[in-house]
């Protein structure tokens, strides 16, 4: 029979696939991911992320003032903190004059409008590398949350608008929440990591904050497995978004990005809250590699992954390439 239904239609030229296109991208979609490093005039590119850079504070600023007039609306912070600061309490976490609050107070006062989503888990802190504090020859998970909750409000304290605790204790988004109530920061958000996979897309990143599990002369886990989800598990992961919509998350995460669509399809279809999804720094680095010896379109796979990620459900997307990928939207 001649068929009556001719897809081709709809994709003769450019403005009629505009007209019916089903996903759009925006700045406004991306959450840029910083590297925070102590000093003054100070940048410094992370060898396994080409583009990234440790920034300090003055440069920090500067940076998060082009993003806000790109279109960008959210910048997720992390610190690069001294060996010497280092312990395994994390107490320097909640530093109120320490280089994460800090970098907030910066932030907030040049670009008010920004909104902030400072990293709450210990590893930058830990001289063990472990998001949380290790007793007994694992990680304490209800003594880690206590040292979150203080975590948390110092940021708050600096002007943080959300807290992104990453560090996958259980019942930490409960404790977070009571903890900034108590403390007078009821508007202040929590964007819960949910689903955060033990992941072997995190090496660029660990790289640039130093953050791997490192070798001690006590007996310590040799790897983040015993809290981060397990990459084979699918009905966990929106357990465990569930569970901290339960307990007060004001949105959810799942990182990494373009590996685990499934799942943030998955947990989009799961949750009343916006789900937010973390383009790692390995999806990020194997990019920047291939598109270096010209064997993929730089701009063209970064557009289509981000795309992606947007089509199979993400509200927010935390990605390395927010910048350049702003640019681009704004030159159309």
């Amino acid at each position: 029979m001649f068929p009556l239904h001719r897809g081709r239609r709809l994709r003769v030229n450019e403005s009629i696939r505009s007209l019916v296109r089903e996903t759009t991208l925006s700045p406004s979609d991306f959450m840029f991911p910083m590297f925070i490093t102590e000093g003054e005039n100070v940048k410094v590119e992370i060898p396994s992320m080409v583009g990234i850079y440790r920034r300090s504070i003055d440069l920090t600023v500067e940076e998060v003032k082009e993003l806000f007039a790109l279109g960008i609306r959210a910048v997720n912070i992390y610190v690069k903190v001294d060996e010497s600061l280092k312990d395994n309490t994390g107490k320097e976490a909640w530093n109120d004059n320490g280089l994460m609050q800090r970098a907030i107070r910066a932030i907030k006062a040049a670009c008010p409008e920004m909104i902030v989503m400072p990293d709450v888990a210990l590893d930058p802190y830990s001289i063990y590398g472990h998001d949380g504090i290790i007793e007994k020859g694992d990680v304490a998970n209800d003594a880690t949350n206590d040292a979150l909750v203080k975590m948390a409000v110092s940021h708050a304290k600096a002007g943080a608008d959300f807290v992104a605790p990453s560090d996958m204790m259980d019942g930490r988004v409960l404790r977070l929440r009571q903890g900034l109530d108590t403390a007078g920061f009821h508007n202040v958000g929590i964007m819960s990591y949910s689903a955060k996979y033990a992941s072997a897309f995190y090496g660029p990143f660990r790289d640039a904050l130093d953050s791997a599990p490192k070798d001690a002369d006590v007996e310590v886990p040799k790897n983040k497995k015993t809290y981060q989800m397990d990459y084979a598990n699918r009905i966990e992961a929106v357990k465990e978004a569930l569970w901290d919509v339960e307990e007060g998350a004001d949105m959810v995460m799942v990182k990494p990005g373009i590996a685990y669509l499934d799942i943030v399809r998955e947990v989009k279809n799961a949750v009343d809250v916006p789900v937010t999804v973390f383009h790692v720094s390995g999806e990020y680095a194997m990019i920047k590699a291939a598109s270096e010896r010209g064997w993929l379109d730089h701009d063209k796979i970064m557009m289509e992954q981000l795309m992606c990620i947007k089509r199979a459900g993400a509200s927010l997307i935390s990605t390395y390439f927010a910048k350049e990928a702003a640019i681009l939207l704004n030159r159309k």
